[in-house]
């Protein structure tokens, strides 16, 4: 297996709900089971990413949001066994159980620091003693457990060093990426099916729920059908009423690149739209998801998995556009001309969670790189002296990401500062 192959197949996951409160019921349920009897308390501390995205999230199984409340299921009725699809199988019952414990004020939530470094740890004390769970840098990756004090649990999770913190992914080229995305064995890729058949579900569930508002409307200006003979639009319904669905916390699974149901879902499904309106093979839809993907990767790996830019616009919708580029038969160059077009329009758009405006940004990211591809088809295209676009699309990717971190460092205190004040609890 060639080792991109490898790190899209390690990187893609299924995800119930957004990840970051999937995330902290995780963490809390895997601190349960260190700590027996009735639960008393639960106290978070939370990087600024996980903090701010959980904030106004919607939660499988609920009708609550935020961090207290995906806390609160981790206490009552989270199964650590199934990693982020944890809230699943959540009972009404459990449900009012975990919104008595945030009513009876039994849920602290804290801020750590303002970072993109994934942090999340959990204490959990009980009846029959006390535990804490600490996760770092990977939604699911647990670095300490302890329990009454005594650590149980650790593996290092050290900062990388300045060569280690170069991703592999940081090896390749962009024309490598597309050289491979068109000779890997069709067969070695197949299982990114999988990410189809989640996502076009989950935008089922949209399609079909009251909660959602984007999709109805999306639907409507589709002519009234999931799939017509307007790409675009049938592009932005697939892909919206997706991310819509996800972050109301409608109980069906997302699949996740880099840690994100949306990345996931934006790096997929304007694609499939595509194929299904254009008639595309699956072989050159599986390619060109493949390079969706892997453009994705090389950007976020840059930016951070989170921090105050929004990467399922501007990482995912990147990807993407090369992507889409790759179904029209486009060159590398027309995908450097992509990049450029994308990073010199959407680049600097805001994360201020998981939440309603998600589908808003993926609006937006699909419009972007519809026409992003579309004027670099005709070599229409902001050039390379221009803004933060560089020499090699390479250098263009990097620059997108270090917009974000260190660049938005500031953005993201601001944006916690604003959430604080509003207070939803």
């Amino acid at each position: 297996m060639h080792e991109l192959t490898k790190l899209i197949y390690q990187d893609m996951r299924p995800a119930l709900g957004v990840t970051e409160p999937a995330a902290i019921a995780f963490s809390v349920a895997t601190a349960r089971r260190h700590a027996p009897g009735i639960v008393r308390r639960v106290t978070l501390r939370l990087n600024s990413g996980i903090y701010k995205n959980a904030f106004t999230c919607g939660i499988p199984s609920s009708d609550e949001l935020g961090n207290f409340h995906a806390a609160a299921l981790g206490a009552v009725g989270a199964d650590p066994e199934k990693g982020l699809e944890c809230l699943e199988g959540i009972s009404p019952e459990q449900a009012e159980s975990a919104r008595a414990m945030v009513k009876a004020g039994k849920i602290r939530v804290e801020m750590s620091e303002i970072s993109s470094r994934i942090f999340i740890e959990a204490t959990v004390e009980s009846t029959g003693g006390s535990a804490c769970v600490t996760i770092r840098d990977a939604h699911m990756k647990i670095v300490r457990i302890t329990e009454n004090g005594r650590t149980v649990f650790e593996k290092e999770s050290a900062e990388p060093s300045e060569e280690e913190s170069s991703a592999l992914i940081h090896s390749y080229t962009l024309e490598q990426l597309h050289d491979y995305a068109l000779s890997v064995p069709l067969e070695e890729i197949r299982f990114i099916q999988e990410a189809f058949q989640l996502n076009f579900a989950l935008c089922e569930a949209g399609l079909s729920s009251r909660k959602t508002r984007f999709s109805r409307y999306l639907l409507e200006k589709n002519g009234g059908r999931i799939i017509s003979e307007d790409e675009q639009r049938t592009a932005s319904l697939l892909c919206n009423a997706a991310i819509e669905a996800r972050v109301l916390g409608l109980p069906e699974p997302a699949m996740s690149i880099t840690g994100s149901g949306a990345h996931g879902i934006i790096a997929t499904m304007p694609l499939y739209a595509a194929a299904k309106v254009r008639g595309y093979s699956e072989e050159q839809l599986l390619r060109a998801t493949a390079l969706s993907f892997l453009v994705c990767m090389y950007i976020k790996e840059y930016s951070g998995k989170l921090s105050a830019f929004c990467g399922c616009a501007i990482a995912a919708g990147t990807g993407m556009a090369c992507g889409l580029v790759l179904l029209r038969g486009g060159s590398t160059r027309q995908m450097a001309e992509s990049i450029n077009n994308m990073a010199g329009s959407i680049t600097g758009m805001i994360c201020d969670g998981g939440n309603q405006g998600c589908t808003m940004k993926g609006v937006v990211a699909v419009d972007a790189a519809w026409q992003s591809v579309e004027m670099a088809m005709q070599d229409v295209f902001i050039d390379s002296v221009h803004g933060i676009n560089a020499v090699t699309p390479e250098e263009t990717m990097r620059n997108m990401g270090y917009i974000a971190s260190p660049g938005m460092v500031g953005t993201e205190k601001t944006i916690v500062d604003i959430l604080r004040e509003k207070r939803m609890e």
